[in-house]
């Protein structure tokens, strides 16, 4: 039978790890580790961790020198609504959103499915919302050489929704620049009204 299929490979020994501490965790919680619904949850959820993290193995700078190419384009190249889930380094608890990415080649572009593989790769660490939109800029800025990069993330925190004041349609945007479109307000609005646009 011909087709995908997924197969994770986890470290098995740090899989251990975790899961006995999730297991007392649940325990302290009050619970009974041992019983038939829960039986598996300890290592479910390390596996769970174990993929959330896996952005501190990948090496975003790497991903997007995979796919550079010479090529004399010198205006904007976006790629927005890029879906993103990481999880909050205060609580532990998901943000999810999307990420709008726009740079202005000066020689070289990069192949379109890096930018999400790279939002990917910071958004699956412990994160805030503004260091990983700061990376994301700093890394396409730093690898590309472009003349300019500007990053949106539009996200919703679950600290925000499910504790504490609990509001639940609150959306945290952040922004980054740099060149062009720091510098030069038209640049930046025409980004702006393209991320705002249904081309559809």
């Amino acid at each position: 039978m011909s087709g995908f299929r997924r197969n994770d490979e986890y470290d098995a020994g740090r899989i251990e790890q975790v899961a006995d501490h999730y297991k007392a965790i649940i325990e302290a919680n009050g619970e009974d580790p041992s019983r038939e619904g829960l039986l598996k949850t300890p290592e479910r959820a390390a596996k769970a961790m174990a993929f959330l993290t896996s952005g501190y193995d990948a090496h975003p700078e790497d991903i997007l020198r995979s796919a550079l190419f010479h090529e004399d384009y010198n205006q904007m190249v976006l790629v927005k609504d890029i879906e993103l889930f990481s999880l909050c380094e205060h609580h532990l608890l998901p943000f999810f959103g999307k990420a709008h990415i726009a740079y202005i080649p000066q020689g070289k572009v990069v192949g379109l499915s890096k930018l999400p593989r790279i939002v990917d790769a910071f958004a699956r660490r412990l994160q805030v919302q503004e260091r990983l939109t700061v990376q994301l800029r700093d890394c396409l800025q730093d690898t590309l050489g472009a003349a300019g990069v500007a990053v949106v993330i539009e996200a919703r925190h679950l600290c925000m929704q499910m504790r504490g004041v609990e509001k639940q349609n609150s959306v945290t945007t952040t922004s980054a620049f740099t060149g062009e479109f720091l510098d030069n307000p038209k640049t930046r609005e025409e980004f702006i009204s393209l991320i705002r646009a249904d081309l559809s």
